[in-house]
């Protein structure tokens, strides 16, 4: 979610107001985005832990998270710590390469609201396809392809700039060579979507 040497263009981090308008109910979004109690999840760019902390309570602690900037690695561990929760790892570096990073094999990651500055995109995705389970799941949240115009938030025009955004076949178009096939999107209002992936079986080997 931050933008660090020039990684991850036009993505920054907003503040806690922007994040709290934006998404009142995190857990609500993880539960629609059909991540359970059960599964060991990766929160990928993970910011300042808007979503990392609500992760770690649906499971129970086991997540992961990684971040290029140790600043907001910082922060994410301030916001698991305030919600009395704890994660699995905190990994700094980047996320291409988190093969060499995470050693684990999990059940689901997901990468919120940064997918659309990712230079590499099938090459970040191939990555992600190294570090899951044979069942592994991809969950991508991205904003609509409106006009930036068109998706205030607190009364000012936010996210990526509109060119930028990507539909959900888009999305799909760089996602599946990487090993995976397309599940479902999921909408998430007021400005978002998720695209839902699953790993096909042969991308393991």
């Amino acid at each position: 979610m931050t933008a660090v040497g020039g990684l991850f263009p036009a993505t920054t981090m907003p503040d806690r107001g922007w994040w709290r308008a934006l998404w009142p109910d995190p857990d609500g979004t993880l539960r629609a985005l059909s991540i359970t109690a059960e599964m060991t999840v990766l929160d990928l760019c993970c910011g300042d832990g808007w979503f990392t902390a609500p992760l770690a309570r649906l499971t129970g602690g086991k997540v992961y998270a990684l971040d290029l900037d140790p600043a907001m690695l910082a922060a994410a561990r301030a916001e698991v710590a305030t919600a009395g929760a704890t994660v699995r790892g905190w990994l700094a570096g980047d996320a291409r390469d988190i093969a060499k990073l995470l050693h684990k094999k999990i059940d689901c990651a997901l990468i919120a609201n940064t997918f659309h500055g990712v230079p590499d995109q099938t090459g970040l995705v191939r990555a992600v396809a190294r570090i899951l389970n044979p069942d592994g799941r991809l969950a991508v949240v991205n904003w609509h392809t409106r006009p930036r115009e068109e998706t205030p938030v607190l009364g000012r025009p936010r996210g990526p700039h509109t060119q930028v955004r990507m539909t959900p076949d888009q999305t799909s178009a760089v996602v599946e060579p990487a090993g995976f096939v397309f599940d479902r999107v999921i909408e998430l209002p007021p400005y978002h979507y998720g695209a839902l992936f699953r790993l096909r079986s042969s991308s393991a080997s």
